[in-house]
């Protein structure tokens, strides 16, 4: 037994800042994660934890692979559009060109395009390792969007 409840749990944890990402496949699909991460260099593997209970991660799941938009800050719209599934969200949102691993997306400092490596079990989540096949770093777009205490906001990094 936990000695703390989910709420309470979540709250706590608000206290640190998480990148916001939106995972997209070739299947039309998108979902936001908060949970996107570097993991090892040699091979190249970034991760990211779906919740289980997803509708869109088991499209993505199917592709066997995928394209993580890390978004940038003031890129609320477009993160609230993958949230709530809006119809027009890839067209809107959506860069022309080559989608090899998943639709790219406009408003978003990097996109990581990765083959699926590993899916494990991780509670009422799946950890996802993606073996990193293509990066875009958007030279111009500023600095990431994080999600700190229930809010959006700019990483702010020392000059």
């Amino acid at each position: 037994m936990n000695p703390f409840d989910g709420a309470e749990f979540r709250r706590a944890l608000s206290h640190y800042p998480t990148g916001v990402c939106v995972i997209t496949a070739g299947t039309g699909a998108g979902m936001v994660v908060g949970t996107f991460t570097s993991v090892s260099l040699d091979p190249p593997l970034v991760g990211f934890l779906p919740d289980r209970a997803s509708t869109s991660w088991p499209r993505i799941r199917e592709t066997g692979r995928f394209c993580a938009n890390v978004l940038a800050a003031g890129s609320e719209q477009l993160c609230r559009d993958f949230v709530r599934k809006a119809p027009d969200r890839f067209a809107v949102h959506g860069l022309p060109g080559p989608a090899l691993f998943g639709p790219r997306l406009s408003g978003t400092v990097l996109r990581v395009g990765c083959d699926i490596e590993a899916v494990r079990p991780a509670g009422d989540h799946e950890l996802v390792l993606g073996r990193v096949r293509e990066l875009e770093v958007e030279p111009d777009a500023g600095e990431p969007m994080v999600f700190l205490r229930g809010r959006y906001a700019a990483a702010a990094v020392p000059a």
